[in-house]
């Protein structure tokens, strides 16, 4: 077998076999295969497209190149959580004790923030002490001893994808359907779920900005599970404007807070308790997701899930009084305010600009190698559809650094939008996609 063959097949709209997407994949992880092939294969990929069965097969394959986590020793179903990824997206912090706080083992592999959207890992490091680099028998342990535990990925969980994206990175060729479901899917499948929830993001913030491409994205990935034994279920939400108001590591935790104490954002809330719903549902503790959904409001409302939170938190050696008392955690040295120029209504609030800003502030890295500053950020004063005055507060900006908030003023600025004439609101979630089809929302 040969890559050339392999390259010449594919760039003629021809279906490769498994033996010979594994052969390339493996040859490419094992640096047999040299970087100018596989850039050859990906832009074959790019422009001819895979069917369902070798996306599944190109999947499987990045799963084999490394190691896979067994998580049989947890009792229970294990259904993880991946969101494609957004501003002001704390989805975890709140999802993981909410569902755990319902007896649904969540044993999760989180990553870092690169560019305008934020990591999971780098909200938990804005808490004195918080680990994220327990070993996998600590966690093990700690997923059967109190139901969660929130970790770094590993380097060797499917290293065939981290290479294959440095290569896309580069060559154009990250917007390709078969490879980002494949990426995604892989090191979700390597993470050694049971099954699979994920959240695909639509809008100016998302890697997707359009409905339609969305759910195109969420129906390959949910294929990709059904044919690798892993149910999968996807849920699109809006990402237009960012999720909830708070927008930057600590200021994200604080919200987090708030809303395992039930005084969330309307948004934030409202996704936690759909993906949670499903979460509940797939791992067999309620009938439906409604029963599910359900389970997690008297979650809330009963103080369950934010005790569930400190738990998790002391459990991995972050500072408890941090989460009873929000105001001890890091915070800037001053807040510059965004305000109205002029009367209406806010009719577009673009996250990506959002995003940018909290990331010129230093709440974000515009290069892997970046050090994160927890303390700053933005918090939103108005979103779409409030209505506002000549001189209302828009946006407060959390910084530390001067030099820094000039740039991150005049973007912040233009993420919004004000019209006389309120615009109409469209529901957040969009649509659900299963095995069985889509059910829109829109």
């Amino acid at each position: 077998m040969r890559a050339y063959d392999i390259i010449l097949k594919k760039r003629n709209g021809e279906k490769l076999s498994k033996e010979e997407i594994y052969f390339f994949v493996h040859g490419f992880t094992r640096g047999e295969i040299p970087d100018y092939q596989m850039a050859a294969f990906l832009m074959a990929v790019y422009f001819q497209g895979m069917d369902d069965e070798e996306v599944a097969d190109l999947t499987m394959a990045m799963v084999e190149s490394g190691d896979k986590v067994d998580l049989s020793a947890i009792s229970g179903i294990k259904v993880d959580k991946h969101s494609t990824g957004g501003v002001g997206d704390k989805t975890t912090l709140v999802l993981a004790p909410l569902v755990a706080a319902v007896g649904v083992p969540v044993a999760k592999m989180s990553g870092r923030g690169l560019g305008h959207t934020g990591g999971t890992l780098d909200k938990l490091e804005s808490i004195a002490g918080f680990n994220v680099a327990l070993s996998p028998e600590e966690f093990i342990k700690q997923v059967n001893d109190i139901g969660i535990a929130v970790i770094g990925q590993t380097a060797k969980l499917a290293p065939a994808d981290g290479k294959m994206y440095a290569l896309r990175d580069v060559t154009a060729t990250v917007d390709s359907l078969p490879l980002i479901a494949s990426s995604i899917m892989s090191k979700k499948i390597a993470g050694g779920a049971d099954a699979i929830v994920l959240d695909v993001k639509t809008g100016s913030g998302a890697f997707m900005k359009d409905l339609e491409g969305s759910i195109q994205l969420a129906q390959a990935m949910v294929k990709i599970g059904e044919r690798v034994g892993r149910e999968t279920i996807a849920v699109i939400s809006e990402m237009g404007e960012p999720l909830g108001f708070a927008v930057g590591n600590s200021l994200e935790v604080k919200e987090a807070i708030a809303t395992l104490k039930g005084e969330g954002p309307e948004d934030l809330t409202e996704l936690c308790l759909t993906l949670g719903g499903y979460m509940v549902f797939l791992a067999r503790k309620a009938d439906t997701f409604e029963t599910g959904k359900e389970m997690l409001k008297e979650a809330l409302q009963s103080g369950k899930a934010f005790a569930k939170l400190k738990e998790f938190v002391k459990s991995q050696g972050g500072n408890v009084h941090q989460i009873d008392d929000p105001a001890l955690l890091p915070k800037a040295q001053a807040i510059s305010q965004i305000k109205a120029e002029k009367e209406g209504f806010v009719i577009e609030v673009d996250a990506l600009k959002v995003g940018l800003g909290a990331m010129y502030l230093g709440a974000g890295r515009a290069k892997k190698e970046d050090k994160i500053d927890h303390s700053v950020g933005i918090v939103l004063r108005k979103k779409v559809g409030d209505k506002v005055l000549r001189g209302d507060v828009l946006a407060e900006l959390h910084y530390n650094d001067e030099k820094k908030l000039e740039d991150a003023q005049k973007i912040v600025f233009a993420a919004f939008k004000i019209d006389s004439r309120p615009p109409q609101k469209a529901p957040f979630i969009k649509a659900v996609v299963t095995s069985k089809g889509v059910e829109k929302y829109v």
